[in-house]
């Protein structure tokens, strides 16, 4: 409340509350600096919204179906919306997407969440309700379920779309699946033929890229890539060097084969290693980690499709302040079949399992010690679903999904769902959904325990709790989309999410310590996402979206409700943004995002408004030049939990590019 108070914060206000004029202004400046080419522009960029509606999902149904014909809240991030934002890392990417929420902490640390529930690092309860995949290989960490998002990279130019799903999708992609999933789709090496060099830095950050592909024979394609990142380190939240600075080399390859009959194959791989600060006098954390994935894809002449996929993951990282590291290793295989049932069904079937290895080390200091019980093991998570979609009439759809899930600390897990859509003549599509998903307990809830280090020996603070149950949402929801000719498009959802057996911390009956994780809490959230997207012409698109959500939980009898229900989620109430992206003559493009979240409750942070802005330019079609402003309308500003998160700075950043 003091920090809120300050000289800084209080000079930084005019600025948020004259905003949406500041907005207003610059639109407007764009549009005066730029109406006297409109007769010579020409669409460089792809910015035809008749297109939108044209694009193949592949996340809502598990298989592919148009966007405008995918009843989910779903929001695609296109390749050439990730290329023209400037963004360099997948959290900055998904900035783009309206139905998520990206709080950035330090240069490496960003929580990404949909549909709120947060978190608390205060409490270590950690945001761990979204499931992320990569080219469908899932890329949660087993051991509590969250995402390490410093250690995930794509190159951006290989990226096709990234298809973010808001609401749960248990019934499909199972257990942390609950409000949402984030599916990272690359791009065939067929599609990146030839060679790429790019460079770009700026005050905070430098990259450097190269990567080339070729063909093997007549029916395969390849690329390799190697990619370097180096951060420095952000001020903390007293205006000190943070020494929180973060550098991630990465490189890896692709290999697709039309094997003929209908068969495709994929093999990739990738190799990172990255190192970040942990503060002044700290040292340095240290993670290395490899991943392997092998798919085939089999089309029969009938319709039906087959596909085999199996992928290896293997991370490795040393002891930070809080953590004394460790290595999990995964395996996971998963075989799915879609298929045409008489004239009114359509069945999609599959079986996974995943296992995975982990061995932690314990961290031991002067203040407390972090241990694990047992410290290593192997554990199995196998899944069955199927899902069908029935044609009832004419355009009207009911698709009814069960997926059954085994998770080694609470047995057999069921996820159903049922969702109604309908599509009028004129474009419109309706769709309604009830639906449960699960996120089932892990090795954090299970077997952690921290003792405080006394004199007269440790105390234990905190543990794992055996009996820990799975996490559960009832929730409903119901929207709408629409697409009017080439000019406009417009998606709006509704949604009430009711939660049980939530994570709390519970105090031992009359000696209080040792704490551990109970299952405390329910409650209900509701909200509404919309956005859409307007061609003012064919060189000038404007989109816009705003996220409303409310948040209702509290403590079941017996619990002891320490910390409260803000331990569940520290969210804002609203998230707004307008984008502009033009194309300025042969050669140049232009984009703009404007941005508005709103405070978050507890602990409170400020809420803030601030914008993006990239200037782009081809003088030929080997070269691209950019120069790319983030974070432009105040000097700093805090995304976070005040006392454990940086200011997060003005960016400035130039990129050059030659493909040969």
């Amino acid at each position: 409340m003091r920090l809120e108070k300050s000289g800084e914060a209080i000079r930084m206000l005019p600025a948020r509350r004259h905003a949406s004029r500041l907005s207003v202004l610059v639109f407007a400046g764009l549009w005066a600096g730029t109406a006297w080419s409109q007769g010579m522009l020409r669409n460089l960029g792809n910015l035809s919204l008749q297109d939108l509606g044209k694009i193949i999902v592949t996340s809502v149904a598990k298989s592919p179906e148009r966007l405008a014909d995918a009843p989910a809240a779903v929001y695609v991030i296109t390749h050439d919306e990730i290329m023209r934002s400037g963004a360099t890392t997948l959290p900055q990417m998904l900035r783009l997407a309206p139905n998520l929420g990206v709080f950035q902490l330090s240069p490496s640390n960003y929580i990404v969440t949909s549909r709120g529930l947060s978190g608390s690092q205060t409490a270590q309860n950690f945001p761990n309700k979204l499931l992320v995949l990569i080219d469908g290989r899932s890329v949660y960490n087993p051991l509590f379920s969250g995402i390490y998002w410093d250690q995930q990279y794509v190159l951006p130019e290989n990226i096709d779309r990234i298809e973010v799903i808001s609401g749960p999708a248990g019934a499909l992609w199972g257990a942390n699946a609950v409000d949402g999933v984030i599916n990272i789709i690359t791009r065939s090496s067929a599609d990146t033929q030839g060679g790429l060099l790019e460079l770009g830095f700026g005050n905070h950050e430098a990259n450097g890229s190269i990567q080339y592909g070729g063909k093997l024979g007549d029916s395969a394609w390849y690329r390799v890539y190697a990619h370097d990142f180096r951060q420095r380190s952000f001020d903390d939240s007293q205006g000190r060097d943070a020494h929180d600075g973060w550098s991630a080399p990465q490189a890896g390859f692709r290999i697709d084969w039309d094997a003929g009959g209908a068969n495709l194959m994929t093999l990739e791989g990738n190799a990172l290693a990255s190192r970040e600060g942990q503060g002044a006098g700290a040292p340095d954390v240290r993670f290395y980690g490899t991943n392997l994935l092998a798919r085939w894809r089999h089309e029969s002449q009938d319709g039906s499709t087959f596909r085999l996929q199996a992928y290896f993951d293997n991370g490795h990282s040393g002891p930070s302040l809080s953590s004394g590291g460790g290595t999990v290793t995964t395996w996971d295989i998963e075989a799915q079949q879609d298929f045409a049932l008489g004239d009114r069904h359509r069945i999609t079937w599959g079986i996974g399992d995943r296992v995975y290895r982990y061995r932690l080390a314990p961290s031991i200091r002067s203040d407390f010690s972090l241990l694990w019980n047992p410290a290593s093991g192997t554990q199995n998570l196998a899944n069955a679903f199927v899902q069908d979609q029935i044609a009832v009439a004419g355009r009207t759809h009911l698709t009814l999904g069960l997926k059954a899930e085994r998770d080694p600390y609470s047995g057999w897990s069921w996820m159903p769902s049922a969702k109604l859509s309908s599509k009028s003549p004129g474009g419109t599509l309706l769709w309604t959904s009830v639906a449960r998903s699960v996120r089932t307990p892990t090795v954090f809830d299970e077997t952690v325990l921290e003792q405080v280090n006394t004199p007269s020996g440790p105390i234990n603070y905190v543990q794992g709790n055996p009996d820990y149950r799975t996490e559960k949402l009832t929730a409903y929801e119901a929207g709408v989309r629409r697409q009017w000719s080439t000019r406009a498009t417009l998606s709006a959802s509704v949604y009430y999410n009711v939660y049980d057996d939530l994570r709390t911390i519970e105090a031992t009956p009359a000696s209080f310590l040792p704490l551990y994780w109970g299952n405390g809490m329910r409650g209900h959230t509701y909200g509404a996402d919309l956005w859409g997207g307007y061609s003012l012409a064919d060189w000038w698109k404007l989109t816009a979206g705003i996220s409303l959500e409310r948040e209702h939980f509290r403590f079941k009898p017996g619990s002891s409700g320490l910390l409260g229900t803000a331990i569940a989620g520290d969210d804002p109430e609203h998230r707004a943004f307008l984008r502009s992206s033009m194309n300025l003559g042969d050669r140049w493009t232009l984009d703009a995002d404007l941005r508005e979240v709103g405070a978050l409750p507890a602990p409170h942070v400020a809420g803030y408004t601030e914008l993006n802005a990239r200037l782009g330019w081809s003088p030929t079609d080997r070269w691209e030049f950019s120069l790319t402003g983030m974070n432009l309308l105040h000097p700093w500003h805090r995304e976070y939990v005040l006392g454990q998160a940086d200011r997060i700075g003005r960016t400035i950043y130039f990129d050059a590019r030659l493909k040969f």
